[in-house]
């Protein structure tokens, strides 16, 4: 690949990633629409409980609260990690992303419980890291495809 085009790819990865954590933080900290409104300093330290809470009560919970909390946590954290090893090769190792994505949850659960705008949630820390090594193994894909068509 050239060197401008290589050029081009980190410097929309850097754009991509600040509107990323932007737009993360705002849904995460200040979104009355998930409940950031609410003075809460809640936590749940038991594994699956609210994974197998919100699908038990899925019916009474509705389509979209059970979409946005079994996946939404995921998704959200799949851009996390499909970017930091686009941004830097150090970041292209697998163990690398799966520590980062833990740790950057547990930071963000650990601020949600602190700041009283969200619930310290085992679960999200889990769905959490599972979308960041997505997100990665997407990348990891896709680079893939690319470098083998580079040594063509």
């Amino acid at each position: 690949m050239k060197e401008i085009t290589k050029k081009r790819i980190k410097i929309i990865g850097w754009v991509l990633f600040y509107i990323y954590i932007l737009l993360l933080s705002y849904f995460l900290f200040f979104s009355e629409r998930y409940g950031r409104d609410l003075v809460t300093q809640q936590y749940n330290l038991h594994l699956f409980k609210e994974i197998k809470r919100f699908i038990k009560y899925r019916e009474q919970i509705g389509f979209e609260g059970f979409i946005v909390n079994i996946f939404g946590n995921v998704i959200a954290f799949m851009p996390y990690g499909f970017l930091l090893p686009l941004l830097n090769k150090v970041y292209r190792k697998f163990y690398i992303i799966v520590i980062l994505s833990f740790i950057f949850s547990l930071v963000i659960e650990t601020a949600q419980l602190l700041l009283k705008v969200g619930v310290f949630d085992v679960d999200d820390i889990l769905m959490n890291s599972l979308g960041g090594i997505l997100g990665y193994l997407i990348f990891w894909l896709i680079h893939s495809i690319f470098k083998s068509k580079e040594h063509r």
